[in-house]
Formats: structure tokens, C-alpha cells, sequence
């Protein structure tokens, strides 16, 4: 006679029983008779409302796909002549998507005789790199690829540390001090 490990309805351990024994416990509770862990030896199953148990499982699941983090590569182009205040606008929004949480692919792009200088655009995505170190470090260094040069910047957070931090700093009430 095949046995399980059964668990009432209430979470307290029946012990291991025989399956005959354990459907009829169940019917007289008026409950069902649920197999909870297949893969363990002897079986274990709970007696409890089988709808309630899908229910619960499907919201698992759901909880689980909510904090499921996509981590999404951000592109931002830059020209190698490209103007002071123009740079900070750029340099900036790399800070955001870091914070953020995703990955930034910074390109400068070459044109015409620029693609003989590609050690000036080493040295705009270094300076690059050195500024946003707070947030993200390089993952690629600077490499050509055809008429630009790509650099990748990873996160230090991951998305979903970085969802939490943006929830906490929503959360905190401003301080105002009185005189």
C-alpha cells in the first residue's frame, strides 16, 4: 500500500499514512487532498481546498514575474565635436538610465576626417567613465565598429535594487524645519 506524508488542514504534521486513510481524513474535513511535494520520499500532501491551493499558486506566480527584472540597454550617441553643454545634457542622462538601473551603450560617432583620431574618442569616453563611476562601471571598454566607437556602461545596482531605492526616496516625507 502506497504511503504519504500528510499535513492537516490546520499546517500540523499527521505523519505517514496510508493514501486510503488520508483521502478519507480529507473527505471528512471537506477539503481536498492536495500533493504539495511529488519529488520527496514518501510524498508529502496537505489537506486543504484545492481551488484555495491554485489560487495562491497562481499569485506566486505573479509576484514572481512582477519583480522580474529586465535590464534594458540604453544607446546614447555622442559626436566627437560635440559642445561643453551638449556633453553635460548627454553625460547626465547616462547618469539617469544608471540610477535606473539599465545598461548604457555610449557610441561616438566619426565623421569624415575623424576616423583618423580615434584616440580623441578614447578620451571623451574616458572622461565619460570617470564621471558617472558613482553609478555604473565599464563592462567594455572602448572599441571601433565601423565609423564609431562603442563603450558599454553596466549598472552597480540591478534594476530591481534600483526600483527599491526610487520606491524608498517616494516614500520618505520631507523635512521641514521650523523657526
Amino acid at each position: 500500500m502506497a504511503q504519504v506524508r500528510l499535513v492537516g488542514s490546520a499546517g500540523e504534521q499527521v505523519g505517514v499514512v496510508d493514501i486510503d486513510q488520508a483521502l478519507k481524513l480529507a473527505r471528512e474535513a471537506d477539503l481536498d487532498l492536495v500533493e504539495v511535494s511529488p519529488g520527496s520520499n514518501p510524498p508529502v500532501c496537505k489537506i486543504m481546498d484545492y481551488g484555495k491551493f491554485k489560487y495562491e499558486a497562481a499569485q506566486k506566480v505573479r509576484e514572481a514575474r512582477k519583480n522580474q527584472v529586465n535590464t534594458i540597454l540604453k544607446t546614447v550617441r555622442f559626436g566627437l565635436k560635440i559642445d561643453a553643454h551638449d556633453y553635460e545634457t548627454k553625460a547626465s542622462q547616462v547618469r539617469k538610465f544608471l540610477k535606473a538601473g539599465d545598461k548604457v551603450k555610449v557610441m561616438v560617432v566619426f565623421r569624415g576626417r575623424e576616423q583618423s583620431r580615434p584616440e580623441m574618442g578614447v578620451k571623451l569616453l574616458q572622461k565619460l567613465a570617470e564621471q558617472v563611476t558613482e553609478f555604473g562601471a565599464v563592462e567594455s571598454n572602448p572599441s571601433i565598429d565601423g565609423r564609431s566607437m562603442v563603450m558599454v556602461i553596466g549598472p552597480l545596482k540591478n534594476k530591481a535594487e534600483a526600483r527599491a531605492d526610487a520606491k524608498k526616496a517616494q516614500q520618505k516625507p520631507a523635512v521641514v524645519e521650523e523657526n
